[in-house]
């Protein structure tokens, strides 16, 4: 079935939109956490350190885009099973398998060109991301617990990008609170999985039927109760400025907003809440306020 959208746009545009659809710019707010390094590492004010952040995240909305293409030709039997992923351009008829393939690689290609351009650090974790991804899909997909993990470790090869995108050291602050906070989106997207296919998740992903519900709100409630516990640590620990510690209820409203709306009425979709609600956003925005306060004006 393909979208009305798609059908009445027509021509070229029409054409176009099913390709930047199979992209998916709507999950590529996940590309954000490259820009943690140029904040963090205190140059965010550099125009040149802006320019070479702003192009890795960039060449990562690349790279990611070719994964969600290859991996739309590999799930196109699963997805036609799927009540929202059937609409998929590939599962709809809209794009042919091999005219995707070649997108996707053509992405690929695009974004570590890019990623080499910025720095050579960019390109290396781009790569090692696409080999993540690789094995993902045919292996690590299948597997619980892995499954999420190697999620988590995508997030933290993007932070790792970002800091070599500005030449900065590497904290470990950023990738223990990225591992752990990835980790709660992680199972957050397997229960969704799970209350918005029912008896058919299995169906459509055979490694859920691994997990319960129950298990995944426990899931849950230990990556929340680490992400808050290393955050508070880290904003603590800072030897320079303890300000930062204004941050926390943001960041323990955020999660538990987050929570809430996972768990209301079966949950939203966990990749596009943050484009949805709008108590989110806004403790996005001042909790980007607060730090960039802390770091660049006091």
């Amino acid at each position: 079935m393909v979208e009305p959208s798609f059908v009445e746009a027509g021509g070229a545009i029409g054409f176009l939109a099913a390709y930047l659809r199979l992209a998916r710019p709507k999950q590529w707010t996940k590309n954000g956490f490259v820009l943690a390094g140029v904040v963090f590492s205190g140059e965010a004010l550099q125009l040149q350190s802006l320019l070479a952040a702003a192009l890795a995240f960039v060449a990562f909305c690349a790279l990611s885009g070719a994964v969600y293409a290859a991996n739309d030709v590999l799930d196109v039997a699963e997805d036609r099973k799927h009540p929202t992923k059937r609409l998929r351009p590939i599962a709809s008829g809209l794009i042919s398998a091999r005219a995707a393939a070649t997108y996707a690689a053509l992405l690929a290609l695009g974004g570590l060109t890019l990623g080499y351009f910025v720095a050579p650090g960019v390109a290396l974790a781009g790569l090692v991301y696409l080999a993540l991804q690789t094995l993902y899909t045919p292996i690590l997909k299948h597997t619980p617990i892995l499954d999420v993990m190697s999620i988590s470790a995508g997030f933290v090869l993007r932070a790792l990008a970002g800091v070599a995108a500005v030449a900065a050291p590497i904290s470990p602050w950023l990738i223990v609170c990225t591992g752990l906070l990835t980790l709660f989106l992680g199972f957050s997207k397997r229960r969704h999985e799970i209350a918005l296919l029912g008896d058919g998740a299995v169906v459509h992903r055979k490694n859920l039927r691994e997990y319960s519900v129950e298990m995944l709100d426990q899931m849950m409630n230990i990556m929340v109760s680490a992400t808050i516990i290393a955050y508070s640590l880290y904003t603590y620990l800072r030897a320079d400025d303890r300000l930062m510690m204004a941050s926390i209820p943001l960041v323990v409203y955020g999660v538990f907003r987050y929570m809430l709306l996972v768990h209301r009425d079966g949950g939203g979709n966990p990749d596009t809440l943050l484009l949805q609600d709008r108590p989110l956003q806004i403790t996005l925005l001042l909790w980007i306020a607060v730090v960039m306060t802390v770091l660049y004006v006091v």
